[in-house]
């Protein structure tokens, strides 16, 4: 059954990443990378500082920086070296034909992917966290993108996708709940009421924006790069 579903997986990926174009090149790359949504992680916590006190603010911040830690670190130390399963881009008898971006092969194993899980665990906190419909509607949007940017460039396959996922929605609704105890624990009460009640929260679209102005961005300069090649 395992190497059934390994065979549909590595159909599918050879599916996807076939089909290319030298402007979406430039736009995967960049989309999939960290650096360019430095901005929108800026103001997510622009947001907090709007709305929480000091204390607040940084154990609101800790918990999204835990959020990343135990989705990375499950993927990463725990399971990729139980399923040693390798990246399209390293695996016998396709890495010759799959299109790779820049000749970026990635590490040894991909299953499960830690970009989508620590895509995904962020999402999932960042939706019970302000839960705004918009913004969840982004973050899932956000999400599913960054995967498939991951099978564009070649070194994941769907399933390992899929598998990042559910271990970065799990880890996400995790750290969500250890954090709603610290902060009930930690905090008096009006420091809770806006995580408790959130529809009083001030300006979280303005992460939405941010993000959608970020696509915006990637994709014209991913133009400029396209054209003067």
């Amino acid at each position: 059954m395992w190497e059934t579903l390994q065979e549909w997986d590595k159909t599918l990926f050879l599916l996807l990443n076939g089909v290319h174009h030298p402007y979406w090149d430039y736009f995967a790359s960049i989309f999939t990378g960290k650096e360019a949504w430095g901005l929108m992680y800026a103001s997510i916590l622009y947001v907090l500082c709007k709305n929480f006190d000091w204390k607040t603010v940084v154990l609101t911040t800790l918990a999204f920086a835990l959020v990343i830690v135990v989705a990375d670190q499950l993927c990463s130390s725990v399971l990729r070296p139980c399923f040693a399963r390798p990246r399209p881009s390293r695996e016998p008898g396709i890495m010759e034909i799959v299109h790779l971006i820049n000749g970026r092969r990635g590490g040894a194993f991909g299953f499960p992917s830690a970009h989508a899980a620590n895509t995904a665990a962020l999402a999932t906190f960042i939706i019970l966290f302000f839960r705004r419909r918009w913004l969840s509607a982004f973050f899932i949007a956000w999400t599913l993108a960054t995967c498939y940017t991951r099978v564009y460039v070649g070194v994941h396959y769907p399933g390992d996708l899929l598998a990042g996922i559910v271990t970065g929605v799990a880890s996400g609704a995790a750290v969500y709940g250890i954090y709603r105890l610290a902060l009930r624990l930690a905090r008096p009460a009006a420091a809770r009421s806006l995580v408790e009640r959130p529809a009083g929260m001030a300006h979280p679209l303005l992460v939405a924006n941010i993000g959608l102005l970020t696509v915006l961005v990637i994709g014209l300069y991913s133009l400029f790069l396209w054209q003067t090649a």
